[in-house]
C-alpha cells in the first residue's frame, strides 16, 4: 500500500526538512529530488529539493512518480496538493527563534538584506501560517500527518526515529536512520 502513497516532508524553511529527508534516505526510502540545489554551508548534507514542486498549482504530472517515495514540499505549498492522491506528511517543527536565526545567517552569507522585516513580525506571520496550515491539514481526508520537533530528533533520536518509521509502516532501517542525525548541524540554538 505504501507504493500508492506520496510521502512528504514539510515545514517552514529552515525547520529541519533537509535533515529529515537525509534520515529517510539513509533509512532506505527513495527520495524525489533533482539535485539542482547543491549542498553548501547552510545545508552541508544537501537540500533535497525538487524544482517542479514550486509549480505545484500548474504541474502535478510528477506526483505519479512520487508514489512510494518522499519529496520535500514547504508548508506554504501544501494547499496546492491535488486531493486525488493520498499523502503522509512528516511536518517538521522548530523553535521560531532558531528558524529566524538560521534564516538570518543564510541571508548574510548570500549578501542579502536581513532587516526588511522584524523578527517580531516574522514570528507573527509564521505562527499564523502554521495555525492555518495545521487547521487545513486536519480537514483533509487524504492526508495523514506526523508532527516532529527538530530539537527532539537531535535530543532523542531513538524515540523520534521510531515514531517516524512507525508512521511510515515500519519499512525503514532505524539504525541507519539514527546515523544520519548530526548533532554538529544544530548550530542556531538560542
Amino acid at each position: 500500500m505504501q507504493q500508492e502513497i506520496v510521502t512528504i516532508v514539510s515545514g517552514l524553511p529552515r525547520s529541519g526538512t533537509s535533515m529529515m529527508m537525509k534520515i529517510l534516505e539513509t533509512g532506505g526510502m527513495e527520495v524525489l529530488t533533482d539535485n539542482l540545489r547543491t549542498a553548501d554551508e547552510d545545508n552541508p548534507k544537501g537540500y533535497y529539493e525538487f524544482e517542479r514542486v514550486k509549480q505545484l498549482k500548474e504541474d502535478i504530472v510528477w506526483l505519479d512518480d512520487a508514489k512510494g517515495k518522499v519529496v520535500k514540499i514547504i508548508s506554504a505549498l501544501l494547499k496546492d496538493l491535488p486531493s486525488n492522491y493520498t499523502y503522509k506528511v512528516i511536518f517538521m517543527l522548530r523553535k521560531m527563534e532558531e528558524i529566524l536565526a538560521s534564516q538570518k545567517k543564510m541571508l548574510i552569507r548570500r549578501g542579502e538584506p536581513t532587516d526588511n522585516t522584524s523578527d517580531e513580525k516574522m514570528t507573527e506571520v509564521f505562527t499564523n501560517h502554521l495555525k492555518q496550515i495545521e487547521t487545513w491539514i486536519d480537514q483533509q481526508k487524504n492526508i495523514n500527518v506526523l508532527y516532529i520537533k527538530y530539537h527532539e530528533v537531535l535530543e532523542n533520536p531513538n524515540e523520534n526515529i521510531r515514531k517516524v518509521n512507525e508512521f511510515l509502516g515500519n519499512i525503514l532501517d532505524e539504525e541507519k536512520m539514527k546515523s544520519a542525525v548530526d548533532q554538529n548541524l544544530y548550530r542556531n540554538r538560542r
